[in-house]
């Protein structure tokens, strides 16, 4: 169950929902970047909020600690609810991806349009923490997309008079995306403490 050999072998069996996935996300970044004027007004009162939740724990007794707990649950139990809600069809994975790729495209165009050093801000602010993050998030986000498919394929094969007709094996995916969420759950972990401690670090200098 807990094997990181099963979980690299699941994520090359779908290495089909990875690309889409991946395609997902930068196709949301491209929207974020070109239409950046539209996405102000779409998630700036978030954006807002997140900022001023920030600057709360920025000036708590012990940052990098509110810092770590904030980020890790936020990011390890969207990603888990965005795994087993892919039963909707692949919805809202669908829609987390190109959400997130446009907060990450609108806010790269927003720092280039203030003069800020994009070198700077993506190698200091995204990835030291980002390189782990954004691939576990798209692996959450594509075994989801699995789950919406593998739910159709199912409808679809309801009606099979004989059962060895029906292709969709429930019990083999179910240990499939348990094993995925522990291993998403780790990475996460690992990246909620990088971006809490040398990201937090890097972007103060």
């Amino acid at each position: 169950m807990l094997s990181w050999r099963r979980f690299v072998e699941d994520i090359l069996k779908y290495k089909k929902m990875m690309l889409l996935s991946l395609v997902l996300f930068v196709a949301g970044m491209v929207i974020g970047t070109v239409n950046a004027d539209f996405i102000t007004t779409l998630i700036a009162p978030q954006l807002e909020s997140l900022r001023e939740y920030s600057q709360e724990l920025s000036q708590s007794a012990h940052p990098e600690w509110n810092f770590f707990v904030f980020i890790f649950l936020n990011n390890a139990v969207k990603s888990i609810v965005i795994i087993f809600a892919g039963a909707l069809f692949g919805l809202l994975p669908i829609f987390f991806l190109i959400m997130n790729g446009m907060v990450i495209g609108y806010l790269l165009s927003a720092a280039a349009t203030q003069g800020e050093n994009l070198f700077d801000l993506i190698v200091k602010g995204l990835l030291p923490h980002g390189i782990i993050e954004i691939p576990a998030i798209l692996i959450a986000a594509a075994f989801g997309l699995q789950f919406g498919y593998l739910v159709m394929k199912g409808l679809g094969e309801w009606g099979a008079r004989d059962l060895s007709e029906r292709t969709v094996n429930w019990g083999a995916f179910l240990k499939t995306i348990v094993r995925a969420s522990i291993w998403i759950t780790i990475s996460l972990l690992i990246a909620a403490i990088i971006e809490s401690t040398l990201t937090l670090y890097l972007v103060s200098l």
